[in-house]
């Protein structure tokens, strides 16, 4: 591949020009450019002006914006460019009303720390709008919309990694913000709590809720028994929180913090991670050989249940019944723990410490819970345990480790994948395949679905049954993967879905940066453990086997299933409903379908389509035609979308070309 040469900083530099910008090229050199609104994981926004970089002729530019170009001599930290960063920080910090003491972003805050870095001292400029009221209405997320410096990294995240898309731009000019549509709690929308805006916004704008009070009182309660439980990718991240960068297996020291704050009994989700292998690789072969409900969804991921209850509920039937780990660990606290311990589960308070903000909501799920008593109390991230250790004044590094308590402290290698993608469908192979082939799996490793790939692939041959295994991560790759499913053209038979990329080690609970380099080497982290574990499949875990002896009987049976599985619905809430009763006919109808979703509806299709209604009844072919509203046609540029039955083609229609459109496509179909 031939080099070539620009200069940076009077230093020549070799680039290939595949680099996705100039950016790229200078901290590839070690440099360190500030950005606010650049991830590379995400397209480039160059809204920030915080990476400019200046020409020899003088010309300045946003360095994320360009490519690098052969013979380009740039200058990176000249002293009009640091004044000029200095001037935006100082523009944005008066609009962020500076209570950083209160915050709970303070010393992970990249405004704060660029303030600091750059030797901001005052602002000098008065805030640009009054304080508005924080949106708490969500179970796992804070929105400050006072602390937004309209970076648009939420924006982006959510649309184009998640698929969600509930964040978005309003207004112009001087009033513009970030926020739900019509300015709603981000309860009111279609969040799926998976904390994705939060681990990339760089202020205080988003924060993860914080539940660590809850855990205190229930410590500080002399009738509560405190039992905690840890999810796998938390002991490969925790140690970020105090400088600890190698990802390293920090449980131990974990469990000894957890002592050291309070907390009665230790246990680990790995545990009813193998728990649930042996309840979902039975429940998958069962469909397999009914040859119904195919392809198999996994439901460990509650960010991925939401998603479907309130964007596809028609794939609910797919959905594994199996709780995920962390409701299958509640259950067995408050319903054999407990009656072995003798005590009352009204007196047992469960708190999980998880790396996503979704298994908040989760825990709050009404089929999560036993005579009108939540199975998990509540629910404290990655994030919030480094809180209360420091609120203990525990030195986390210096911590002797602890085991954890038995008899739910023993797990399998298998288990604790689950906090990688593609480690649920690795645990479940390593079961399914002695359960077919009714011999022991001597190579536990499925290196295909392993990696940080957002769509992977195996075919697994076992004893002459071929199974197709699909891994997603960052929901935004499920998209062509459901149509598949739909038009009955999946090519897979069960599908591992994590909503965050890299699986649960890129959680939105996780510490910041959560980044690709941080998820790298948390990946790694969950496999070295896995290969160091004595016992590397779920089925062969003893204490497994012993409650299933001594509480469930077999593998999903009715006390099982009581325990164990759960059920959902649909959460739709504009659900493709008939805008037009038309009356019966034997002809078959047209149906027209407009999209009614945010972006569409601000663009005026509720207006257009009682257009084409009100057009329908003037030119007297109302029971020829269906109208419908329906969700994103996904042709959001071209809005208001609409599209025939005759037709796979979907148009983009004003209200003032309503009229022409109805006449040359609508009904001059039934005057041919």
């Amino acid at each position: 591949m031939n080099k070539k040469y620009m200069t940076v900083n009077g230093k020549k530099v070799a680039f290939t020009g595949k680099e996705k910008n100039l950016l790229t090229v200078i901290k590839g050199m070690g440099i360190e450019i500030p950005t606010f609104c650049y991830h590379s994981a995400l397209s480039v926004y160059g809204a920030c002006r915080m990476c400019i970089v200046e020409d020899e002729k003088g010309n300045i530019m946003a360095s994320c914006s360009i490519k690098p170009q052969e013979g380009m001599s740039i200058k990176t930290h000249t002293k009009r460019l640091m004044n000029m960063r200095r001037m935006i920080l100082e523009l944005l910090l008066a609009n962020d009303h500076q209570d950083c003491t209160i915050c709970d972003k303070s010393g992970s805050c990249q405004l704060q720390t660029l303030a600091q870095n750059m030797g901001v001292k005052q602002v000098r400029f008065d805030p640009r709008k009054e304080r508005e009221a924080l949106d708490k209405s969500s179970p796992s997320i804070i929105r400050n919309p006072n602390k937004c410096i309209l970076c648009g990294d939420c924006v982006r995240i959510c649309s184009e990694v998640q698929g969600v898309g509930v964040l978005g731009f309003m207004n112009r000019g001087p009033k513009i913000e970030v926020s739900p549509a019509f300015n709603k709690p981000i309860a009111d929308v279609d969040c799926i709590n998976c904390g994705q805006c939060v681990s990339v916004c760089p202020t205080g704008a988003l924060l993860v809720k914080d539940d660590t009070m809850k855990v205190w009182e229930a410590i500080n309660d002399p009738e509560k028994l405190v039992v905690a439980q840890i999810a796998p990718a938390v002991r490969v991240a925790i140690g970020e929180e105090f400088g600890l960068k190698d990802s390293t297996n920090y449980l131990y020291k974990s469990v000894s913090a957890l002592r050291l704050i309070g907390v009665d009994y230790v246990f680990d989700t790995s545990f009813t991670a193998d728990m649930t292998i042996i309840e979902e690789t039975h429940e998958f072969i069962d469909r397999v050989k009914q040859g119904k409900n195919l392809p198999h969804l996994t439901s460990c991921c509650p960010a991925w249940v939401t998603y479907v209850e309130r964007n596809c509920p028609d794939l609910i039937s797919n959905l594994s019944s199996c709780r995920s780990p962390q409701g299958m660990f509640g259950s067995l606290i408050k319903k054999y723990f407990a009656k072995q311990k003798g005590i009352d589960p009204k007196n047992i308070f469960v708190v999980s410490v998880m790396p996503c903000t979704a298994k908040k909501a989760e825990a709050i799920r009404p089929q999560l819970s036993t005579e009108k008593m939540q199975d998990i109390d509540t629910v404290i991230t990655t994030v919030e345990f480094a809180r209360m250790i420091r609120k203990m004044g525990i030195q986390f590094a210096d911590l002797e480790p602890s085991s954890l308590d038995m008899p739910f402290g023993f797990s399998s290698g298998a288990g604790v994948l689950f906090g990688n993608s593609g480690g649920v469908a690795e645990a479940t192979l390593r079961f399914a395949a002695e359960k077919l082939s009714k011999e022991p799996l001597k190579d536990v490793n499925f290196d295909d679905v392993r990696g940080l790939a957002g769509v992977k692939s195996a075919h697994v041959d076992i004893n002459g049954t071929k199974v197709r295994v699909g891994v997603v991560s960052g929901l935004a790759n499920m998209k062509e993967i459901i149509s598949k499913i739909r038009e009955n053209k999946s090519e897979f038979d069960i599908i591992e879905v994590m909503a965050c990329a890299g699986g649960c080690i890129g959680g939105g609970g996780q510490p910041v940066p959560n980044n690709i380099e941080a998820r790298k080497k948390r990946n790694k982290s969950i496999y070295s453990i896995d290969s160091q574990a004595p016992v590397k499949k779920s089925q062969e875990n003893p204490t497994i086997k012993q409650i299933y002896t001594d509480w469930l009987g077999e593998p999903n049976s009715k006390v099982a299933h009581r325990a164990l599985h759960t059920h959902y619905g649909s959460k739709k809430r504009i659900d493709g409903m008939e805008i037009l009763d038309s009356k019966k006919t034997t002809e078959e109808k047209l149906t027209v379908s407009v999209c009614v979703g945010t972006n569409c509806y601000l663009k005026g299709s509720y207006d257009v389509l009682q257009k084409l209604i009100s057009l329908s009844k003037e030119y007297q072919i109302e029971d020829k035609v269906e109208f419908k509203g329906t969700f994103c046609l996904e042709n959001c540029a071209c809005g208001p979308s609409i599209k025939l039955s005759i037709s796979d083609h979907k148009f983009g229609l004003a209200h003032e070309d309503v009229e022409d459109f109805f006449k040359n496509n609508i009904l001059c179909h039934f005057s041919n």
